[in-house]
């Protein structure tokens, strides 16, 4: 049986708009899956869980005694440290004033090789505080750490 030549246009309109949709709602999940910057700790970089990501952000403690500063330009190395990794950062430009060792630091950046290249630095004045995304991070690195070491003991928790 034939179908009626007005359904027919309305049947037509209705899939057009049905893939239109789902192709905008496709590109725009898309969109921000590539905007979307994870955080990672040391370890977790270490280990190649960032490696599938072109930016993410290293979060951790400044090393004391690490900072390494630039007498010819505004270049600045120092080591970002967790329970059981550490990730030298390289960062040109003006370091927030309250950056310094033994202090919570987020960096966002991309890996170059074996070194992290920071192209924002953030930093907490008080040594107590840190974001609770990283302290979570930090946490399970330690926990991950002491089941490690636990296996090789035979020392299943």
């Amino acid at each position: 049986m034939p179908m009626n030549p007005t359904r027919k246009r309305r049947l037509i309109v209705v899939a057009v708009v049905a893939v239109a949709a789902s192709l905008a709602i496709g590109l725009g999940i898309y969109a921000l899956q590539q905007n979307m910057n994870y955080l990672f700790t040391p370890s977790q970089v270490q280990s190649g869980q960032a490696s599938h990501y072109r930016t993410f952000r290293l979060g951790g403690m400044v090393k004391a005694g690490s900072i390494q500063r630039s007498d010819t330009s505004l270049k600045v190395t120092f080591t970002v440290v967790d329970a059981s990794g550490a990730m030298p950062v390289e960062y040109t430009g003006i370091l927030p004033d309250l950056f310094r060792g033994n202090q919570a630091v987020i960096a966002t950046g991309h890996m170059d090789n074996a070194r992290f290249i920071a192209t924002e630095v953030l930093a907490k004045h008080d040594a107590t505080y840190m974001p609770k995304e990283l302290k979570d991070a930090m946490a399970k690195a330690h926990a991950d750490k002491k089941i490690k070491q636990a296996i090789a003991q035979d020392k299943v928790p």
